[in-house]
């Protein structure tokens, strides 16, 4: 089981008999190669080898790699220095087929973790904002902010069938209704840990060890892998709310690149 999509990579190449041989050493292709051709350092460029981490702000533009869902809705978000990347909260949810407040970038490692800053206060049960582990509209975990009879709550849902009733994996209180929360998901192999802090330093666990393998390529389908998405709706209802993300911070950690040094 894997949770990555279709990746590009550059491998030595024979022809034989009319047909391209990849890497016709014993030993198949490998993880890494030397390359025989000097390195052109690009300016601003995002390291894609290895196990790298960058922080993604949003003072004036977003990067290249983040994603929307179907057409680019201009309107739906505004970037700053102060606030980060506001999302205004959309009726269309990620389980359906419209244009919801989403922006993510790819999961590009089995072992990784993202994280992200949200300021967010939920006025009703029905408006919620976090980070989404997205496969498709039936694979998908919600980490997200909400209220519940007044206390607001760091919940974690999961996709069904019922594109109007995800399943409520886990919640926990939060001791502000209107201040900031960090959130974490930490990719695990085949498994996906959800974890909170509020003042920054202290994390708490949320659940863990979450089933990977529902949002993975041979149960969920296709071929492109999931996305780590800052997500922000209000279920079907009309509303005013925004969510604030100050940022989107990405880090490897798979076990194959650590053999290799």
């Amino acid at each position: 089981y894997y949770n990555t999509g279709r990746e590009t990579f550059i491998v030595p190449v024979v022809w034989r008999n009319e047909w391209p041989v990849m890497d016709p050493g014993p030993h198949g292709v490998q993880y890494t190669y030397k390359a025989n051709f000097p390195e052109v350092k690009q300016p601003g460029a995002r390291p894609q080898s290895g196990n790298f981490a960058y922080t993604l702000t949003f003072e004036k533009q977003l990067d290249p790699a983040l994603l929307f869902l179907r057409t680019v809705d201009s309107s739906s978000f505004s970037l700053s220095k102060a606030k980060g990347l506001t999302l205004k909260l959309k009726p269309e949810t990620v389980a359906e087929t419209g244009n919801p407040s989403f922006i993510g970038k790819r999961q590009q490692h089995m072992y990784c973790t993202t994280e992200t800053e949200l300021t967010f206060a939920p006025k009703a049960e029905n408006e919620k904002a976090g980070l989404v582990v997205f496969q498709d509209e039936k694979h998908f975990y919600y980490l997200c902010k909400s209220v519940a009879n007044g206390q607001p709550l760091l919940q974690l849902f999961k996709s069904t069938t019922d594109v109007k009733n995800p399943e409520l994996l886990a919640q926990m209180p939060l001791k502000s209704a209107a201040g900031s929360v960090q959130l974490r998901i930490r990719a695990q192999g085949g498994a996906y840990g959800f974890h909170f802090s509020e003042n920054g330093k202290t994390w708490n666990v949320l659940k863990d060890q979450v089933d990977g393998k529902f949002v993975s390529t041979q149960v969920a389908g296709g071929f492109i892998g999931c996305l780590f998405g800052m997500y922000a709706t209000s279920s079907g209802q009309p509303t005013a709310n925004t969510a604030a993300f100050k940022y989107l911070k990405y880090a490897g950690n798979d076990p194959v690149y650590k053999q290799l040094k």
